[in-house]
């Protein structure tokens, strides 16, 4: 079996979209950073995300049985870091009441200029240390922004192709 540093060698040069996943129960929000994050089929909708089962993140998906997958810009990068705990806020304390809003369709945080997929939970399958959160897309608001990916280390903006064309 491979070790653990080669393991991460290896995923570190799989660029990956960046994504923030959400939750609300009785008034309190969580959220962590993921880039373990697809779709799984379209009809029905159906979207999947990976999450530590430590984190309050994941207990609270569990216990409100929803999500929301918020896809990232270059410009959300100072909130990607936040949420994979760089800044050291914990919690609700996270969301800057500023940049957050309610989902339309399941009032989940939703950050402003993000893509956003609110999902209810359809199934949780646990792997290791971490779970696989299968999700219905109940919602979308989709912006048509270029992603942002993590590369090698570090955090990339993509230009969208029409962007590139010089014309």
């Amino acid at each position: 079996m491979v070790d653990v540093e080669t393991f991460r060698a290896a995923l570190g040069e799989l660029a990956a979209g960046v994504n923030i996943v959400t939750t609300r129960l009785n008034g309190e929000r969580r959220g962590i950073t993921a880039t373990a994050v697809c779709s799984v089929c379209a009809q029905p909708a159906t979207v999947l995300a990976c999450t530590n089962r430590s984190t309050g993140t994941f207990k609270m998906i569990r216990d409100s049985g929803t999500f929301a997958v918020n896809i990232l810009t270059d410009a959300h990068q100072s909130a990607a870091e936040t949420f994979a705990g760089r800044s050291g806020l914990q919690g609700d304390d996270r969301f800057e009441p500023a940049l957050w809003s309610a989902g339309a369709a399941l009032g989940l945080p939703v950050l402003n200029g993000a893509t956003a997929l609110e999902c209810e939970v359809s199934e949780i399958v646990n792997s290791g240390t971490h779970a696989v959160i299968f999700g219905r897309v109940m919602g979308a608001e989709v912006k048509g922004v270029a992603p942002l990916v993590y590369h090698a280390g570090g955090f990339r903006g993509l230009m969208r192709f029409n962007e590139s064309a010089t014309g």
